[in-house]
């Protein structure tokens, strides 16, 4: 599968803080690119945070987190996936949102996932808040809906802020349970935690059929045991993953906008991935990752890294669905 169009470009050939920065050191492709129909995974930026309710920041992460990104390689050796020999992959740009208006940056994250979906790309996509799941899922689940694996300290699932608005940051994945977009028998959420509100949200989750598994029981039950559950809940259908860089604890991961603490290592965050390993996973998104709060940068290396453990099990998932059509 190996081409040489589609390979990052190496640290042996260029220094990594040379060059114009892409997702990965990876091409970076237009629709009008002749190569463009070759392209099995896209990296994508929405940088966009108008769903934020306390601390801006998140539009800003697709750009940092292309910039640290130069830095990684292509073997994950944990693993010994080589995802850039396993599917053609390519940095597709950025969603350009409207920020004057929210319902027209819905639509328009909305069409450019539709034709990723139309021209058979898989998605990657680093945010952003968590908002902009809610469009990317309109996007790839509008004739069936997804199961989803999702890695966070909030379950999003609230209904409504500041008087019954009900697009933000926290509502995503109720609006997307509500429009068919999500099977809820087919959701776990992973790492829950911090103080609440009232818990209305967990309870109208749980009353849907969503699994919520509490910081805590990840502690007590172990990383492994978890991601069992997680596999058998989403079964061999189709699925999402969306990982907020706030399941990561603020020790960890700071620079973000809704830090909660007593929050998974970023080593335990690379084992939660991987325990998804054989999962149909059709499209992964990473969020929440904030600049303005990430000074020193170690928030976007930790999200990049993790995007890398994400791009293995999408390579892999690419290259099963490959064979099985055949």
């Amino acid at each position: 599968m190996s081409d040489s169009f589609f390979q990052p470009v190496s640290g042996f050939d260029l220094p990594r803080f040379a060059g114009v920065p892409s997702f990965m050191r990876l091409p970076c492709l237009m629709p009008e690119h002749p190569r463009y129909g070759e392209v099995e995974i896209g990296l994508v930026g929405v940088p966009w945070d108008a769903g934020t309710t306390n601390r801006p920041g998140p539009r800003h992460g697709p750009r940092q987190l292309r910039d640290y990104s130069t830095m990684i390689r292509a073997l994950n050796p944990a693993t010994g996936a080589a995802p850039f020999t396993t599917a053609h992959c390519a940095d597709l740009g950025d969603v350009g949102p409207n920020p004057a208006d929210l319902d027209d940056s819905l639509a328009r994250i909305t069409r450019f996932y539709r034709d990723l979906k139309g021209a058979g790309i898989v998605p990657l996509t680093a945010g952003g808040d968590h908002l902009v799941s809610l469009p990317v899922l309109r996007g790839l689940a509008a004739d069936a809906p997804l199961g989803m694996i999702h890695f966070d300290s909030h379950t999003d699932l609230f209904d409504s802020y500041f008087g019954g608005y009900r697009y933000t940051h926290g509502t995503p994945f109720r609006r997307a349970i509500e429009e068919g977009l999500l099977d809820p028998k087919r959701v776990i959420q992973i790492g829950i935690r911090g103080t609440a509100y009232d818990g209305e949200d967990m309870a109208w989750g749980r009353a849907q059929g969503v699994t919520i598994i509490p910081v805590e029981a990840l502690f007590q039950r172990g990383i492994d045991d978890v991601m069992a559950e997680a596999r058998s809940s989403v079964g061999d259908r189709p699925t999402y993953c969306s990982f907020d860089i706030d399941f990561v604890d603020p020790a960890y991961a700071p620079g973000t906008g809704t830090p909660e603490i007593g929050g998974p290592t970023s080593f335990q965050a690379q084992q939660a991935i991987r325990g998804m390993a054989g999962v149909d996973l059709v499209a992964a998104d990473l969020v929440e990752v904030s600049p303005p709060f990430d000074p020193a940068g170690g928030t976007a290396w930790l999200g990049v890294s993790l995007m890398f453990e994400l791009l293995c099990l999408l390579a892999d998932s690419v290259a099963r669905r490959r064979v099985a059509a055949v």
